[in-house]
């Protein structure tokens, strides 16, 4: 990966933690919804641009999608009760691939 790139990601991760931080702010503060929205939808915006970016060559490797895993594990919380995705899930779609 050129630098040129690296430090690009690196800015939008940082713009995600940015962003990251000030929902969290205004869910303590139980400010405005319409301004949370707003937050909300910009990290999805930046979050979605760097999976795009992560997966796309030539950055695109089983490293780039780990990276990916590992931000929607930090950023995005595991659904409750019968959506979450057993293993044996994952193995009987693993199977039909």
């Amino acid at each position: 990966m050129k630098k040129v790139k690296l430090y690009q990601l690196m800015d939008l991760m940082e713009e995600i933690k940015k962003i990251d931080d000030l929902v969290s702010t205004h869910r303590k503060a139980k400010s405005s919804a319409l301004l949370l929205n707003q937050y909300e939808t910009k990290k999805n915006q930046l979050i979605g641009t760097m999976m795009n970016e992560l997966s796309a060559p030539p950055v695109q490797s089983t490293q780039s999608y780990l990276l990916i895993k590992m931000i929607l594990n930090k950023y995005y919380s595991s659904p409750t009760g019968d959506e979450v995705i057993t293993d044996v899930d994952i193995s009987k779609l693993a199977a039909v691939i």
